[in-house]
């Protein structure tokens, strides 16, 4: 089987159930972004920093590639094969996750400038993607049905990546910066 097959050569894609839509529908959009979420994952998973953590970052990438097939399903065909749904457990899994290391962190008393290490930005820029895959899910939610366990587990995962990347930077022991607002 070839991994090219010319069918979106003039922008058009298939959803599953089969419906084409453009390259640039709100739905394209939302599951690309969760993709390049997923990419971002990775690297921060194949952060030394985070071997302990890698069994949980594999996980949270096996639960965006479910909301990405839940994204990329047309809403308006019945899909003959089940399609992987996120369930209550999963953003459980995240809030607990981030209670153990906010537990083990000093007070947050100001806004953290990203950066302090290449490793903690990363977290911070699958942060930032995370938030935007967020918003690009709630746009699509004001035009199509969204499951609103997707975007809770977004909205969930922003936190916990912020929350690592705080855990990353004390284990690290790199700087974390405050926010001081020139006034």
């Amino acid at each position: 089987m070839k991994i090219y097959t010319k069918t979106g050569d003039k922008g058009q894609t298939s959803l599953i159930g089969g419906r084409r839509v453009s390259k640039a529908d709100h739905r394209i959009d939302a599951y690309g972004t969760v993709d390049e979420l997923n990419a971002w994952i990775g690297l921060v998973r194949d952060q030394p920093a985070n071997d302990a953590r890698r069994d949980l970052l594999k996980e949270i990438q096996d639960r965006l590639f479910t909301i990405g097939a839940t994204l990329a399903t047309d809403p308006e065909k019945v899909v003959r094969k089940p399609i992987p749904d996120i369930v209550p457990e999963d953003i459980t899994l995240l809030e607990q996750a981030m209670d153990q290391m906010d537990a083990e962190l000093p007070e947050l008393r100001a806004f953290v400038l990203p950066g302090g290490h290449p490793s903690v930005s990363y977290c911070h820029l699958a942060r930032t993607v995370c938030r935007r895959a967020e918003r690009l899910v709630i746009a699509l939610r004001e035009a199509s049905p969204v499951d609103e366990l997707v975007i809770q587990y977004l909205n969930r995962l922003s936190d916990y990546l912020f929350v690592l990347s705080r855990k990353m930077a004390q284990e690290l022991e790199a700087e974390e910066v405050a926010w001081k607002p020139r006034v």
